[in-house]
C-alpha cells in the first residue's frame, strides 16, 4: 500500500444521523477564524471535504466533521461540518456525534455526571452539556446559536408544483421551512423520495428570487436546506430536512428545529420556557426547548437548546494511491439525487 494521504476516522452517528468526525491527518486549515477556515474550505480549496464526502470514500448518507485548533479561548475545538454540497457553519446533529467521539475517546477528559464541551463554529460558539455515566456519553444537549425568522409567508412558483408557501429562518444556517400538505405529502418514510424531489424544486426556485443575508456575517448568505414541517397525531413536531443534492436527513435536524422555534416564536406559538419533542421521518427524537429572547443586529430572535443522544459506531481510515484516478472522488444521481445544480 502506496498512500499518499490518509486520514483517520470515528463513525458516529446522532438520532439515526451519520456524522463520522476527523481525528487525525487532516491539519490544520488558513484562516484567522472557523468562519475564515470554513470560507477557504467553500471559496480556495474544496479538495478536503471531496475527498472525504465524494464516493468512493464518502456517501451521500453522511457528513463528515472536521475538527480543529480553535482561535477562540473559550473554546475546545473548533468545528466544520463537511457535507455533499459545501462545508457547513453548524449542524445539531453534528454537534452531538462529535461531543461524542471527543468524550468517548478520550480527546476531551469526561467528567461524570456531566461535561461541558465547548465547540467553535464558523455560525458561533455552541456549548454542548454531555450527560456522562460509566464511561458512555449517554445525551447531549446544546445550547445554540441564536435563531430568528429572515422573511415570513413567502410564495413562490414552483417547477411542477404551483405556487407554494414558504418561511426563511436562520437556526445556524439558513432554512426554507414548508408544511408537505400544501402540495400533497406527508412526512413518512415511504414518501422520502417525493419530498426530496419537492424540496429540491423549491430550493432551485428560491435560488432564483430570494436576496438572503445574515446581519452580521456576510458570507451566510444563501439557503441551505428546505425543511418540511408539520406535527404528528400526538402533536410533538416533526420535520424532514432535504440536503442537496438529493437526500432527507436522518435525525430529527437541530438546526433546523432552532430555526423552526424562532418561526414559532414569532407567530405566538412559542415562549421562553416551552419544550417538545421534535421527531425525524425514521421516528428518531430530540428535546427542544426555547430558553430565551435575545436580538441579532437589529431582529428578534431566540436561543433555543436541542438535546440528543449520539453513539459510536466504528473507525476506520481513508487514503489515496497514487494511481487513482478518482483522488478526489465522483458522485452520480442514482445515490446523490439529481439536484446537482445546488451544490456550491
Amino acid at each position: 500500500m502506496q498512500w499518499t494521504k490518509s486520514l483517520t476516522m470515528v463513525e458516529a452517528h446522532a438520532e439515526g444521523e451519520v456524522g463520522r468526525v476527523i481525528v487525525g491527518g487532516a491539519g490544520n486549515i488558513p484562516g484567522e477564524t472557523m468562519l475564515d477556515k470554513m470560507n477557504h474550505l467553500n471559496e480556495v480549496d474544496d479538495s478536503l471535504r471531496r475527498f472525504c464526502v465524494f464516493e468512493p470514500r464518502g456517501s451521500a448518507q453522511m457528513s463528515t466533521n472536521l475538527l480543529l485548533p480553535s482561535p477562540n479561548p473559550d473554546a475546545d475545538t473548533g468545528l466544520i461540518i463537511m457535507q455533499g454540497d459545501k462545508a457547513h457553519a453548524m449542524s445539531g446533529s453534528n454537534c452531538i456525534c462529535a461531543v461524542t467521539v471527543l468524550l468517548e475517546t478520550g480527546m476531551v477528559d469526561m467528567i461524570e455526571p456531566e461535561t461541558i464541551v465547548r465547540l467553535d463554529t464558523p455560525a458561533g460558539l455552541v456549548t454542548a452539556t454531555a450527560s456522562c455515566r460509566n464511561g458512555k456519553c449517554e445525551r447531549v444537549s446544546l445550547e445554540m446559536v441564536a435563531s430568528f425568522v429572515e422573511q415570513q409567508d413567502v410564495e413562490v412558483e414552483v417547477d411542477g408544483l404551483g405556487a407554494v408557501r414558504v418561511d426563511i429562518a436562520f437556526g445556524g444556517i439558513f432554512y426554507a421551512l414548508i408544511d408537505p400538505r400544501q402540495i400533497g405529502l406527508k412526512i413518512e418514510p415511504d414518501q422520502s423520495r417525493a419530498l426530496v424531489d419537492a424540496g429540491c424544486r423549491i430550493h432551485r426556485a428560491l435560488n432564483k428570487t430570494l436576496n438572503i443575508q445574515h446581519p452580521e456575517i456576510p458570507s451566510l448568505n444563501s439557503i441551505s436546506y428546505t425543511m418540511f414541517i408539520d406535527h404528528r397525531d400526538d402533536g410533538e413536531l416533526i420535520g424532514a430536512t432535504v440536503l442537496p443534492p438529493g437526500r432527507l436527513d436522518r435525525s430529527p435536524c437541530g438546526t433546523g428545529n432552532s430555526a423552526r422555534l424562532a418561526l414559532m416564536h414569532s407567530r405566538g406559538e412559542a415562549s421562553p420556557g416551552d419544550k417538545t419533542s421534535a421527531y425525524s421521518v425514521i421516528g428518531s427524537s430530540f428535546d427542544v426547548e426555547l430558553l430565551s429572547e435575545t436580538r441579532v443586529g437589529d431582529r428578534p430572535a431566540v436561543i433555543s437548546k436541542v438535546s440528543g443522544r449520539g453513539w459510536i459506531h466504528g473507525m476506520h481510515q481513508i487514503g489515496v494511491d497514487p494511481t487513482d484516478p478518482y483522488p478526489q472522488g465522483y458522485l452520480l444521481s442514482d445515490c446523490w439525487g439529481d439536484a446537482f445544480d445546488l451544490l456550491q
